[in-house]
């Protein structure tokens, strides 16, 4: 089943969504997280949840619900009664394209759709690219007491865009016939 990966580069900076991955529960997961995504610096923490537990919304299909009156079936089946605690998540710019969605905050619902309501209105500009609503109890986090074990051994390792590399220019090598 497919995960998706959850970041956090530094204490201070919010998770953000950096890709997915596939395992067969939750720990498979992880690990297959932090060997994709772990292998360079600026990481303290790692975040897994199944792609199929994400409500998730682009800013057209918020317009296109509101306007026939969608009901949200789609959504992922609430689990227990009552309020729970729903993590947020929003794309506000297309400026980084390596960033999806940002955690932005946690909301109590009693449904995904109400959590994903309830931060719109509470979101300063009440805008977003896109949104995504977890259900707390859906993540899946690396354990802090390991995070040493877990991110430290790629902090020596350096990364390099490709604009860094040399080129062999064409025909660069070739030995003329005399």
């Amino acid at each position: 089943m497919r995960w998706e990966v959850f970041k956090q580069d530094t204490p201070k900076k919010a998770h953000q969504a950096v890709g997915s991955v596939h395992g067969a529960d939750a720990e498979h997961a992880l690990l297959n997280a932090r060997h994709v995504f772990g292998r360079r610096p600026a990481a303290v923490s790692m975040w897994v949840v199944r792609a199929d537990r994400i409500y998730s919304r682009t800013a057209e299909e918020l317009a296109a619900e509101s306007s026939a009156g969608a009901d949200g079936t789609d959504t992922p089946p609430a689990t227990g009664t009552g309020p729970r605690t729903y993590l947020v998540f929003r794309k506000s710019s297309h400026r980084r394209s390596m960033t999806f969605v940002e955690h932005v905050g946690e909301v109590e619902a009693s449904h995904p759709r109400d959590a994903l309501v309830s931060a719109m209105s509470r979101s300063a500009d009440g805008e977003g690219l896109a949104w995504w609503v977890i259900e707390e109890g859906d993540v899946h986090r690396s354990d802090p007491d390991a995070a040493e074990s877990w991110f430290e051994p790629a902090l020596d390792k350096t990364y390099k865009q490709q604009s860094q590399y040399g080129t062999v220019a064409p025909g660069a090598g070739k030995r003329s016939a005399s």
